[in-house]
């Protein structure tokens, strides 16, 4: 049985007060990493400076990053969910302090451990990035920090399964703040971020009623597939995921403005602006993610959700007919399946998946068909068969006194009747006509006949 909402037991630690204290461990951890960090720099003077220099690649400044439009556009949206709403509480620590920010060569040292095959180097831009997390989205990180053990498991399951590098999961940070109805201006939507065209270039769904980008499941399978296609092409992580952000047609013209040279941090100048900003985003993510402790960064807590299962759906059926014959609330259902845009699943089309608690999955079995019916003349009014109504007179008799200019044919266009028609109704044996003729016509006007003063 598959159970997708069912949280790790990683989240125990995060769930209660008593338990606050790992936090100050590790935070007491790192300060005392940091002091001895330093003290070997002071110690080994120029040797670890010319290291320094090697490990900070040298980058032109933004004006500033670009953070992700989701962040914004969708975080009021985030807060309102069901399942934020009913498991998620934020603790504040009595000794919350904002002011965490830590040295360059912390953040090198720190990021140089983290257990990746992706490369995670530090500059200027990913210190701007990680400060970015630390200071200005703080709520949004805890929030985050909160929803990583909702669907990293199955992210990490689905990378794992095509043989990709796990922190690849850090792009749902970058991409959407792990919110699966995020929506941008641009039209991308859900966990990854998908434009039309490229979801259904990697079979997803995508309709008036069912949008599989917003299905966190098979969202994730599609893009692990298609960023797997992108490090086929450029053979380096850094360019394929810059690919994910802007689309490996500028990515290749970035190389070639900057000589056909195929490192990201060399053609970073030429690619367009938000990307530029994305990967040092993205490095930034892996950081924050693994060292939001020494910030005093605190996730959500959480209690656990239901346990879910998955049923298929073979008729159409509204999620109004589901919660009412099964008293299950209508958010619910809608966090549990948000890739049905209109609360419809259109299982008469084509076999559905429908995501229910375990404890209700088989009372929809048993009553299917009872939900299926249960007012569907209200739920779905379009006809699937109506008798035009053809006994209107829709030809109405007018006349048209000839002007200037005009001729038999253009005055059949302007009625939108044929020039045979007029010289028939009005025994003409030519398109010219005299002006100041009155004409007889007789045209469709759909029933309609205006009244006659």
């Amino acid at each position: 049985m598959k159970i997708f909402f069912l949280l790790l037991a990683f989240f125990s630690c995060t769930c209660s007060y008593s338990q606050i204290t790992l936090w100050d461990q590790l935070r007491e951890k790192a300060k005392n990493e940091d002091k001895i960090n330093e003290d070997k720099v002071k110690d080994k003077g120029d040797t670890v400076n010319d290291k320094k220099e090697q490990a900070i690649l040298t980058v032109e400044p933004d004006s500033g990053i670009v953070a992700p439009e989701t962040w914004d556009t969708n975080f009021s949206n985030l807060l309102n969910s069901w399942y934020i709403k009913n498991y998620t509480t934020n603790f504040i620590d009595s000794g919350y302090k904002e002011d965490t920010a830590a040295s360059d060569s912390i953040y090198m040292q720190r990021l140089s451990k983290l257990p990746n095959i992706i490369e995670l180097p530090y500059n200027e831009t990913v210190r701007k990035c990680i400060e970015l997390y630390v200071d200005r989205r703080r709520e949004l990180v805890e929030y985050m920090l909160g929803l990583q053990a909702l669907y990293f498991p199955m992210i990490e399951e689905t990378l794992d399964k095509y043989g990709l590098p796990l922190e690849l999961k850090y792009l749902t940070i970058v991409e959407s703040a792990l919110n699966p109805a995020a929506l941008s201006r641009a039209g991308a939507s859900g966990l990854w971020q998908f434009i039309i065209s490229t979801g259904k270039n990697y079979g997803l769904e995508i309709n008036s009623l069912v949008d599989e980008r917003r299905d966190p499941i098979k969202s994730t399978d599609a893009a692990c597939r298609h960023l797997k296609d992108l490090h086929d092409m450029f053979g380096d992580w850094n360019l394929a995921i810059a690919a994910y952000n802007c689309g490996a047609g500028n990515v290749i013209k970035a190389t070639k403005r900057a000589g056909g040279k195929s490192d990201y941090w060399t053609i970073y100048p030429y690619l367009p602006r938000e990307t530029r900003s994305y990967v040092p985003l993205f490095i930034a993510a892996n950081y924050i993610m693994n060292y939001y402790a020494c910030h005093q960064l605190y996730p959500v807590q959480t209690s656990l959700p239901v346990a879910t299962d998955t049923v298929m759906v073979t008729q159409m059926i509204h999620f109004d007919q589901i919660a009412d014959i099964l008293q299950i609330d209508k958010e619910m259902l809608r966090t549990l399946n948000p890739q049905y845009k209109r609360d419809i699943i259109p299982g008469n089309y084509q076999p559905q998946i429908l995501t229910l608690p375990v404890i209700q999955l088989s009372a929809f079995v048993e009553k299917e068909n009872e939900i299926a019916s249960y007012k569907a003349d209200e739920f779905f009014t379009n006809r699937t068969y109506v008798q035009a109504n053809t006994a209107v007179n829709r030809l109405e008799r007018i006349t048209h006194k000839v002007r200037p200019g005009e001729t038999v044919l253009s005055i059949a266009n302007q009625y939108g009747v044929t020039a045979s028609s007029v010289r028939r109704w009005n025994k003409l044996t030519s398109n010219r006509v005299l002006v100041g003729k009155v004409l007889i016509l007789y045209v469709d006007n759909g029933g309609y006949t205006a009244r006659r003063k």
